[in-house]
């Protein structure tokens, strides 16, 4: 019997809890790099986009070497180099907005196969070489912190210039000539002394079985939710670590109860007494599971 959170043929709602210590998790460049922030509470934000991208990486670094788990979005190559691959591999010559829609299908299922993150998260491959459009099934909505956060703008300094034209200008002193320059180079380190962030999740079935996501791909991405904190380390994102990961699995493909009714029965808050936290110490999380609906089981990945 599939254990029902890997159960592809299930709807299933997901809780994540994960916090950072001293660092940055998602810079916003129209802001200097500065942690994202909601302007009117404070309360720090992090992009579905951002998470995404640690869980590509993840997965690209456990199981990239094999053939049905190749990553679509990365750098380093154009994605209509990525469509050619199809359309070559199916001896399907590309004709543009004129192509046959059964070559688009045909394109399509290939690189459902042939990409992780396609199958799961869907894409829109309709530029240049057409391989069409997949919606799918797992969606994440932003994290956004517990409490307000008060993002810091850190001075550093580098003993070492950049150029050697800055080391070595001459510098006039009275009475002589010098040759000194710049013998440091200052910086900005943007970052939260902690925060406790939480991102709500979505596993459709309908589009699970358009796209062929299988639950092998469910189980690696819950894998990756937990794990991929430690592949991302860097002296700019501090302390990142999963601290909490709940599956509300639907025996009914369309549901069995409404999601916030479920994202409504965990519950995170800050410990009487508390005023500056500073770890997941400083906060309580419980989930109630008495009366759970009809249908619907719970599944304590982390916590």
């Amino acid at each position: 019997m599939t254990s029902p959170h890997l159960d592809v043929a299930r709807r299933h709602d997901f809780v994540l809890l994960f916090d950072v210590t001293d660092g940055n998790p998602n810079g916003d460049p129209d802001a200097g790099n500065l942690p994202r922030v909601d302007p009117e509470t404070m309360q720090g934000l992090v992009t579905d986009v951002a998470l995404k991208r640690k869980v590509r990486d993840w997965v690209d670094a456990a199981r990239g070497s094999e053939g049905r788990f190749k990553i679509y979005v990365e750098s380093g190559e154009a994605l209509n180099t990525k469509h050619q691959r199809a359309y070559d591999d199916l001896a399907i010559k590309s004709s543009g907005a004129k192509q046959a829609a059964s070559d688009v299908d045909r394109a399509r299922a290939w690189m459902c196969a042939n990409f992780y993150d396609i199958r799961m998260f869907g894409a829109v491959m309709t530029t240049g070489v057409n391989c069409g459009q997949v919606r799918g099934p797992l969606q994440l909505t932003f994290a956004r912190s517990i409490d307000p956060i008060i993002p810091l703008d850190l001075s550093i300094t580098r003993v070492a210039v950049t150029r050697e034209q800055d080391r070595v200008v001459a510098v006039a002193e009275e009475g002589g000539e010098g040759t000194g320059g710049k013998r440091t180079e200052m910086g900005r380190k943007a970052l939260v002394p902690y925060g406790l962030y939480l991102s709500r999740g979505f596993f459709n079935p309908h589009f699970a079985s358009q796209s062929g996501a299988t639950p092998e791909d469910l189980e690696l991405f819950w894998q990756a939710l937990q794990q991929m904190w430690d592949l991302d380390r860097s002296s700019a994102r501090g302390m990142l670590a999963c601290q909490g990961l709940y599956v509300f699995s639907h025996e009914s493909p369309l549901g069995n109860a409404p999601a916030q009714s479920l994202f409504e029965r965990v519950h995170v808050a800050r410990k009487p007494g508390v005023d500056a936290p500073r770890s997941i110490a400083d906060y309580s999380v419980g989930v109630v599971e008495e009366g759970l609906p009809d249908g619907v089981a719970l599944t304590r990945l982390v916590h």
